[in-house]
Formats: C-alpha cells, sequence, structure tokens
C-alpha cells in the first residue's frame, strides 16, 4: 500500500506543477507538455481527472 500512496503523490505532485506552469504562463497543454516531458495526454489527464480531494 505504500508504494501505492507514494506514486499518488508524485501524480499529484506533478499536476500541481503543471496546473500551477499553465495558469502562470498562460501556456497551452501542448507547450505544458513540453515543459514537463509529459504527452499531451497526460497533461490533459492530470489538470483535469486529479481534483486534490482524495
Amino acid at each position: 500500500m505504500k508504494e501505492y500512496h507514494m506514486h499518488r503523490t508524485q501524480i499529484e505532485d506533478r499536476a500541481v506543477a503543471i496546473a500551477t506552469y499553465i495558469v502562470e504562463n498562460n501556456a497551452t497543454v501542448r507547450q505544458a507538455a513540453g515543459q514537463f516531458g509529459v504527452s499531451k495526454s497526460t497533461v490533459h489527464k492530470d489538470v483535469t481527472k486529479w481534483n486534490g480531494w482524495g
């Protein structure tokens, strides 16, 4: 169970970082994906599916 928690925290941290980057830089999904080295699909998933409440 601890491994799941660690992985989940990493995803949450990435989601917050990406969302912050998008807002602060008025960035597109494509720009955020390039900045964080992930796919556009990952950016979209992170900022639309993760809500921070569990």
